[in-house]
């Protein structure tokens, strides 16, 4: 009997409205060293080398419940108040933070993209520890919009 793949959403994504300066939000997001205090499940990202820049790589921490992983990163868009994306070896995903001025402050997105799907291996990790792919895609969305939040609380916080 033949089992299929599973199938990865492309993008999974949330945006929300930040009262502050686009300025003040890059700041909050480029500090990726402060990763652990935005997201549910990257609970901490160790920046090899000194200042955040495209090119820049990261190791990073994950939790999910009692479950903790490593993944490798690197910085492949550093735009400053515009644009991050970061892109993970072991998937191939790629991790962005899209900024937009608003009449108001600024619009954050931030995305989990797999344009060319999600790796085996990575899969099969997740279907094997982590719940499965559907379980585990509907726990970044969650992971997301926490995150988004949480950014928020901070950039208006100053």
């Amino acid at each position: 009997m033949a089992t299929t793949a599973p199938t990865n959403r492309e993008r999974i994504a949330s945006s929300i409205e930040i009262d502050a300066s686009p300025a003040a939000v890059w700041a909050v997001v480029s500090d990726l060293r402060r990763m652990g205090e935005w997201s549910p499940q990257c609970r901490r990202m160790i920046i090899r080398g000194g200042e955040v820049r495209q090119g820049t790589r990261t190791i990073n921490l994950n939790r999910q419940g009692w479950k903790w992983w490593p993944t490798r990163s690197y910085v492949k868009v550093f735009e400053p108040e515009k644009r991050l994306v970061l892109k993970t070896a072991e998937n191939g995903t790629l991790w962005s933070y899209e900024l937009e001025p608003t009449a108001t402050g600024t619009r954050l997105t931030e995305a989990r993209l797999a344009p060319n799907g999600v790796s085996a291996v990575s899969n099969f990790f997740v279907g094997l520890a982590l719940g499965g792919t559907e379980q585990f895609e509907d726990g970044l969305q969650r992971g997301i919009e926490q995150t988004l939040a949480r950014i928020k609380a901070a950039a208006e916080r100053g």
